[in-house]
């Protein structure tokens, strides 16, 4: 695998865990739906820590979810999942530094350094499918509130917050499958195992005369 390549892919990665970041941080995961006659004065958003309304002068006003039990399952997972995806990327980005070509502490191997990298690939591999579903999930569950009829509070739609972690999350995936791409075999200079080997002399016994004559007598 090239170094360049390899090295794309930490970059991928460092870049994902940025924007999974930012997307855990922004305020709107769902934001108020304009649609329809009704004109309304207030913008309401609500990310996974606290909902806010907005007025006409742009004037935000937050509150802060104060149970966490108290709150449906999916953001209670989106929640873990998040956190548990930026841990998973934190430690990826440790380990496949370790396991870059350029990159030379002691005396690794290729074979050594080239598996670290891999462990770094599928770090950054669990990173994005964990982002990957808590968005999904929640996108799912802003589309069904709003195509339910019998639903009578606002209606939300999909906020800048779920893309972001869209994104980061498909960069998390891009970079942890080019890592694991350093996973190769390298091949080994012993030679292999078995009575005989493609490079051997071949041994040809010649008949002595103490042999001829132990055969005669068996005759």
């Amino acid at each position: 695998m090239s170094t360049a390549l390899e090295t794309t892919g930490f970059l991928l990665g460092v870049a994902s865990w940025l924007i999974i970041g930012a997307s855990l941080g922004n305020d709107r995961w769902k934001v108020s739906t304009v649609s329809g006659n009704v004109i309304i004065s207030n913008r309401q958003y609500e990310n996974l820590w606290h909902s806010c309304s907005e007025n006409s002068n742009g004037v935000a006003d937050c509150r802060d979810f104060e149970s966490l039990l108290a709150l449906p399952g999916h953001i209670q997972a989106s929640r873990a999942l998040m956190i548990i995806s930026l841990l998973l990327g934190l430690a990826s980005m440790i380990v496949s530094l370790l396991g870059l070509k350029c990159i030379h502490i002691g005396s690794s191997t290729d074979e050594t350094k080239g598996k670290i990298a891999v462990t770094g690939g599928v770090l950054f591999l669990l990173s994005g499918l964990c982002v990957m579903v808590c968005c999904s999930w929640y996108a799912a569950r802003v589309v069904q509130d709003f195509n339910n009829p019998f639903y009578g509070a606002i209606r939300f739609e999909l906020g800048t917050g779920l893309f972001l972690g869209w994104g980061g999350a498909a960069l998390a995936i891009l970079g942890g499958g080019l890592l694991t791409c350093a996973c190769r075999r390298i091949k080994s200079d012993k030679p292999k195992a078995g009575y005989y080997t493609a490079n051997q002399p071949k041994t040809i016994y010649a008949p002595t005369a103490k042999s001829e004559a132990e055969s005669r007598a068996y005759v």
